[in-house]
């Protein structure tokens, strides 16, 4: 499964157009956060430009409620030739049925899923879409995550039991520290590191989740009956069926986001909904 040498080789500019799409579902962001994510994207673009002069890339930005003025951000991007465009109206229509909104309108080879609480490394697209472009059997593409303190965090996962996710997510830290050795094996800690490529990780992060266009399109995008919570553990386990996944720590990013048990009630309550629509999709393992 762990591989080494996950760096890319060394290369000089592609002579190959280069089709990306990269969607960012919003719903009354942090206004902060979402800038930064959208400025490290435009210094990915600029750094991918370099090596793809002929990169054709897309924009866009799903506002599933709350979305700030997006004036400067779209002539930003305008200005280095990427259309960005704003999908409103719809209202809450929940993460993957929104991502799902920008699939229909995306016309690539590759297509990013990226989350507004994200910042990416400026070399993170370029190494990204060099490793795709040479891997040709890969399908799915996850980066190695870190926190505001430089800490990984390890969202690559096999997959979970009842016990695992409730001690994750909800047991007070004593309790959850008596079952360290079993959240280090659901989180992967054995073979997920900041150096090895890890071939078909069962279930990766929808933080950053850059796809092949057309494996997406062979499993329609995200199961909108997810609204929130577990699109993502669906989409990766799917994703076995049709193609390979990997996860390359030489592609880096920073993640802001939490828990659900930190977010109130109504994220605890979406949390268990999508939790047993999962189970009961794919299997009820208990302990």
């Amino acid at each position: 499964m762990r591989q080494t040498g996950a760096g890319r080789r060394t290369q000089g500019p592609r002579t190959e157009a280069v089709c990306l799409s990269i969607s960012v579902v919003v719903y009354w962001p942090d206004v902060v956060q979402l800038e930064r994510t959208l400025s490290t994207l435009r210094d990915c673009v600029t750094a991918l430009q370099r090596t793809a002069p002929r990169l054709s890339a897309s924009l866009f930005v799903v506002d599933n409620g709350g979305a700030p003025d997006m004036t400067s951000s779209v002539t930003a991007f305008a200005d280095l030739g990427i259309p960005c465009t704003m999908i409103a109206g719809h209202g809450n229509i929940g993460y993957g049925a929104g991502h799902n909104l920008a699939l229909a309108q995306a016309d690539s080879t590759y297509h990013l899923v990226l989350n507004p609480d994200v910042e990416l490394a400026a070399d993170a697209l370029e190494k990204a879409l060099a490793f795709l472009d040479s891997h040709t059997d890969y399908g799915l593409l996850a980066p190695y995550i870190c926190d505001e303190r430089g800490e990984q965090q390890f969202l690559c996962r096999r997959f979970p039991t009842v016990l695992d996710l409730l001690a994750r997510g909800f047991f007070p830290a004593k309790l959850r520290a008596l079952f360290g050795p079993r959240l280090a094996r659901y989180e992967m800690r054995d073979v997920v590191n900041e150096h090895d490529m890890v071939i078909d990780p069962p279930i990766v992060s929808g933080c950053f989740m850059l796809f092949r266009t057309d494996v997406l399109r062979r499993l329609h995008g995200f199961d909108d009956h997810y609204f929130l919570y577990f699109e993502d553990y669906d989409l990766s386990l799917r994703t076995h069926a049709v193609s390979k996944v990997v996860y390359l720590p030489a592609v880096r990013i920073l993640h802001h986001g939490g828990g659900a048990s930190r977010k109130g009630w109504q994220h605890v309550r979406l949390f268990v909904e999508s939790m047993v629509r999962f189970f009961n999709r794919f299997g009820w393992k208990w302990l």
